[in-house]
């Protein structure tokens, strides 16, 4: 590839970028349907053709908003999975900990996925989709750690602890400064006692 080529290709991605986080930040702030991408490129600084170029509809370009939020979601949830391999309890505590400060910051306004979701009930949506996908996506990951810790029903718990995650995304609003943590870390806590609990109960011979 040329020098010429290269600064092009870099240009692009760059014009590319500096749309969609306009276009998330914006997203995020007053909702999907709020938001037209005449507003989206005024506020890029960018021409129209631009957008369409790199983003063929604004279907795709709320499509690669819940991307980008999956990958940095899921880059934080990694990171903290890789501190505690071997250790599933502290793994959910230390998950709880930051979901529980994200939710208590300032200007937090819900999880993307959740709320892109509401603003669109058609199934076959592309942004609905990947909500729908990150959403299995929690569970299945809840249920790894669920299956080390030593409960009844790993499934079950692995089904309330992503209740309790998702309804701490929808009730920042009603959260004092400082009470997300340790409410989300009591809540878990007694769910897997009421699990150990159940496993270590005996069955009724009938």
């Amino acid at each position: 590839m040329s020098r010429t080529a290269s600064i092009t290709v870099g240009q692009g991605a760059d014009v590319r970028n500096r749309i969609l986080e306009t276009a998330s930040e914006l997203f995020y702030k007053q909702g999907v349907r709020a938001v037209g991408v005449d507003l989206v490129v005024e506020k890029a600084g960018v021409a129209k053709t631009s957008l369409y170029r790199h983003f063929g509809t604004k279907d795709d370009l709320v499509a690669a908003f819940l991307e980008r939020e999956d990958q940095d979601f899921w880059g934080h949830w990694d990171s903290v999975t890789a501190q505690h391999q071997d250790n599933a309890r502290a793994e959910l505590d230390a998950h709880l900990g930051w979901i529980g400060e994200r939710v208590g910051r300032p200007h937090y306004r819900g999880c993307p996925q959740i709320n892109v979701a509401a603003e669109f009930p058609e199934a076959d949506h592309p942004a609905r989709k990947i909500a729908e996908a990150h959403k299995r996506e929690m569970r299945r990951r809840l249920k790894v750690i669920a299956e080390h810790l030593d409960v009844a029903a790993p499934d079950e718990l692995a089904g309330q602890l992503a209740v309790l995650i998702n309804g701490a995304f929808v009730s920042s609003q009603i959260f004092e400064p400082g009470e997300a943590t340790p409410l989300l870390r009591r809540t878990a806590e007694a769910l897997i006692s009421t699990g150990e609990a159940s496993r270590s109960r005996p069955s009724r011979r009938q």
